[in-house]
């Protein structure tokens, strides 16, 4: 093999032309002229409204701005020529063969060794448009501090030249995150006799569906305490009957068998808020409070963050007001409360921010609440919009702290939403804490048709409240269930005597809002019954209703008032239904999480339990589903 490349190289040698002395001292004469000829200005320098930028990105960005015009490109491409010829047997010439004394190895030992600069998540997360900006600035960085290396460079893989905003930036999630996730230990089974009531809140929340297909998208199964199942199930509607007469809330309860267990059953409980007349709605005043710090700079967070909020205006009503708060490194109003019909001014204003600093979210809540209240009038309906990352690094950060500053303020009658954005420092376990106390909702904003789904499809739920601190308590027949488990509402767990207590805060639903909860139930007497009967236990009692599973029980306060209205309706042993979607997802969710009770059940089984059941879907959620079960199982097995 060495004679047929020594035989190569003396073709190259032979094909390559000798040196032209005269020409090459012509060449350099030229140049010289041509420096000199240069040098300075021709012209007198023109005034220019353009304020420079600083920083290294923004000197990234001109750089690369510079290299793609003309006289670039020719610069760039003789570069490249320059490249070629020297890894030549001409250019093998042009460089020593021999180590001089600043190449020997006890100066390679003291020379300053590559830095590679680390990446932060925020800029991995969003490499679609920046790539190109973050390789340049890293190959700067070596380029500075590393000794000249005659290894060979691989090009780097291409970037897409826009991001697709309807569609989930397609980068993995970076393997070493600040992410942190609102989550609990899955529910147990409990046994009647000894547990026979179970009290939760309920709410609307989506963020865990978003999150989970936002990972699954980008190649990557989610973290397991990002999966709330619930989130999963309420993330699609269902034909529930809506309720009549003065009732906010009208249940549904269907009983299905397990498909993961074929001795137990499932116990769906679906509640249909009402859906109020929104022409006659009352006027609305929002505050947009957005994250402006550094970390909100990639492509999926602030210029999504942008094209969302420019959905949502177009739903507005002229007597709507809009105001703009912005935190960073500290915090402040950038557009005072304007009618929603000047669209022009609040474009305008959100066009114009950007991204950089720390972020000080506590002082953005502050300015933000103090806004709305500013902005208040009687028979309003307040709220306030926090879109963010999550991270929250300058004042209060812990959510605890968060949540008893928030359950000060949320009496004033201010309702607090938050909305996600981003991934690598997405701060879940934040976000929940301050809409779950701030008589909101969170959602994850990971596309655009996200944003259409959430501000524009269901505005009217995300803005206009129905009911406050919504709570469920079912009590199981123990003649009839020997155990239950809830799926799901890990996080939304209330203690029995919490139902009667209106102080207790419990979830908030919108107008026209659904929720579902799914039990586990096992039959008395069945084979699937896991805990052993107690030696000193109490015989079970019959009951005269014998025919009766369970009890249901439902709070709610409507909006404004201090004292609960309750909802009590008896659930059937008898009850049947069609319930295969919701069934599908909750196992889809069992499955991401630990699969801890379903068995032997798969995503296989998964997938053909939902597409069986996908039904009317016009939205295309549900088919949407099963390509993310698919996904699931594809990665699951790797």
């Amino acid at each position: 093999m060495s004679d047929d490349l020594d035989e190569l190289k003396s073709l190259l040698y032979a094909a390559t032309p000798g040196p032209d002395s005269k020409k090459k001292a012509d060449n350099i004469a030229l140049a010289q002229k041509n420096f000199a000829d240069l040098q300075g200005s021709r012209d007198a320098a023109r005034l220019t409204s353009d304020r420079p930028k600083k920083g290294l990105i923004s000197g990234v960005r001109n750089m690369l701005t510079t290299l793609t015009s003309r006289a670039g490109l020719t610069a760039s491409t003789a570069i490249v020529a320059v490249g070629l010829v020297m890894l030549s047997p001409l250019g093998e010439n042009l460089m020593p063969t021999t180590p001089d004394a600043a190449f020997e190895p006890a100066s390679l030992q003291e020379a300053p060794a590559v830095v590679l600069r680390k990446t932060a998540p925020e800029d991995v997360a969003g490499m679609t448009e920046s790539a190109p900006m973050v390789a340049a600035e890293m190959a700067a960085d070596s380029m500075a501090t590393a000794p000249v290396s005659p290894m060979p460079m691989t090009a780097p893989a291409p970037a897409t030249s826009r991001m697709m905003l309807d569609a989930p930036v397609m980068l993995p999630v970076p393997e070493s995150t600040t992410e942190s996730f609102a989550n609990a230990d899955t529910n147990p089974v409990q046994v009647t006799t000894q547990t026979p009531v179970s009290t939760f809140s309920i709410d609307v929340d989506t963020a865990s569906y978003a999150v989970i297909r936002n990972s699954l998208s980008n190649g990557q199964l989610p973290p397991k305490d990002a999966v709330r199942i619930e989130e999963m199930i309420n993330y699609f509607p269902y034909e529930y009957a809506a309720p009549t007469g003065t009732d906010a809330f009208q249940p549904t309860v269907t009983l299905t068998p397990t498909p993961w267990n074929a001795d137990t059953q499932l116990l769906h409980i679906g509640i249909q808020g009402a859906l109020p007349d929104l022409a006659d709605r009352p006027p609305l005043n929002l505050v947009f409070l957005i994250d402006t710090s550094g970390s909100m700079e990639q492509p999926n967070k602030l210029p999504l963050l942008k094209q969302s909020f420019r959905l949502m205006l177009g739903q507005l009503r002229p007597e709507d007001q809009i105001a703009i708060v912005t935190y960073a490194g500290s915090a402040g109003e950038v557009l005072a409360p304007t009618a929603a019909s000047d669209r022009a001014t609040i474009l305008n204003a959100l066009e114009n921010l950007g991204a950089g600093g720390s972020t000080a979210g506590q002082a953005g809540l502050q300015q933000a609440y103090a806004t709305a209240a500013a902005m208040s009038e009687e028979g309003d309906v307040n709220r306030i919009i926090l879109a963010t990352d999550g991270d929250f690094n300058v004042g209060l950060n812990d959510p605890d702290a968060l949540k008893d500053y928030i359950a000060d303020k949320r009496d004033n009658g201010t309702y607090l939403s938050v909305l996600g954005f981003g991934r690598g420092n997405l701060n879940d376990a934040t976000m929940q804490a301050l809409a779950q106390n701030g008589n909101g909702q969170a959602a994850y904003i990971d596309t655009l048709s996200e944003a259409q789904k959430v501000l524009v499809d269901q505005l009217g739920g995300a803005l206009f409240p129905i009911a406050n601190d919504v709570k469920i308590q079912v009590e199981f027949n123990p003649a009839t269930v020997s155990e239950y488990r809830l799926i799901g509402y890990e996080t939304r767990a209330l203690n029995r005597e919490d139902f009667n207590n209106d102080k207790v805060d419990a979830g908030d639903i919108g107008a026209g809002h659904q929720v579902t909860a799914i039990y586990e139930v096992t039959p008395t007497g069945s084979a699937a019954e896991r805990n052993d009967p107690l030696r000193y236990g109490a015989p079970v009692i019959a009951q005269d209703a014998s025919d009766e599973l369970a009890f249901l029980r439902l709070r709610y306060k409507a909006p404004g008032s201090d004292t609960s209205a309750l909802i009590e309706t008896p659930i059937q042993a008898t009850v049947t239904g069609e319930a295969g979607f919701a069934t599908a997802i909750a196992g889809f969710g069992q499955l991401l999480r630990d699969g801890t009770y379903t068995g032997d059940w798969t995503y296989a089984d998964a997938i053909k339990l939902a597409t069986q059941t996908k039904g009317d879907d016009p939205f295309g959620y549900r088919a949407e589903a099963v390509q993310l079960m698919r996904l699931a199982q594809s990665l699951s097995a790797e």
